[in-house]
């Protein structure tokens, strides 16, 4: 819509229908085109509503050219389209170097910095609580549908499903855990905490949702989750991992065996999961060097 100055207008008049555009343009809704937002707050508000998770792009529109090639081979695509209407709030956070506000670039490097974003273009699930559920950065030139295929693979189950596959991605019992690894062929990871400890199991439970520690311990892990019984004694085979000790509240303690007696690796649960990764690479690194 082309705004001039007319004969019969005057300054004042056009002045203010030109603020009236400007307060309907800042009034409506940050949505980006074909359904895409721009703003964290309203996605999330739009997951919340509907009950479906949040894709989240984070890209440099006009200085990263892998960027540009993900939204060109996927995200403008029919299968992309198709598979992410009605089942996902689409969110665009974009951080071109020119552009934006300082205040706005602010607003959304702090969303960058919330989920440990630090490669673009980087492609993240989120729950409508605002839970991290699955991470991917980079972009190797995927086909659409082998990209949709690999996010899709992260999508929580509808509710229903849900508690049948917690149990089936985490075991409650170390003997169970320890009976899968052996047809599995990896070793058991198993997080052990006081019975009835609920800041403990708060911690188990971001552990397991943590996008880094889910995908390694997909990939070489069977994962088990067993509370140390109040009454300890020292042939139960989760005192004998633990070496007699009684954990202290709050304590989360990972061991990886194979035998669910003997341990191979320990470490705290509570360190933040990036440490926690880390070490668990470390493992894997030492028994590739050393076949155990």
């Amino acid at each position: 819509m082309a705004i001039g100055v007319g004969r019969g207008v005057s300054l004042r008049a056009w002045a203010c229908r030109l603020l009236a555009v400007v307060i309907a343009v800042l009034a409506t809704p940050a949505v980006a085109a074909e359904g895409w937002f721009s703003s964290y707050d309203e996605a999330m508000a739009a997951a919340e509503r509907t009950g479906r998770p949040v894709l989240t792009i984070f890209t440099g529109s006009d200085w990263c050219p892998h960027c540009r090639t993900l939204e060109h081979n996927v995200l403008e695509t029919d299968t992309f389209r198709d598979w992410a209407t009605d089942r996902l709030v689409l969110l665009m956070i974009d951080l071109p170097q020119q552009g934006i506000s300082t205040e706005e670039r602010r607003t959304r490097s702090r969303v960058c910095i919330r989920y440990g974003v630090r490669v673009f273009p980087s492609a993240l699930l989120i729950a409508p609580d605002g839970t991290a559920i699955a991470l991917q950065t980079g972009y190797t030139g995927q086909t659409a549908a082998t990209w949709v295929a690999t996010m899709a693979g992260h999508l929580p189950p509808p509710p229903a499903m849900r508690e049948a596959r917690v149990g089936e991605a985490v075991f409650s019992s170390l003997d169970d855990a320890v009976a899968t690894s052996r047809t599995a062929r990896k070793p058991v990871l198993v997080m052990v905490s006081r019975a009835g400890d609920s800041d403990a199991a708060t911690t188990v439970s971001s552990l397991i949702r943590d996008p880094e520690f889910e995908a390694l311990t997909r990939d070489h892990f069977v994962v088990a989750s067993v509370p140390q019984p109040a009454d300890e004694v020292a042939t139960d085979e989760v005192g004998t991992l633990l070496g007699g000790a009684d954990l202290p509240n709050e304590a989360v303690e990972i061991i990886v065996t194979e035998d669910g007696r003997t341990p191979l690796f320990t470490q705290s649960g509570r360190q933040p999961p990036h440490r926690v990764v880390t070490g668990l690479r470390r493992f894997l690194a030492a028994r590739q060097t050393h076949r155990w």
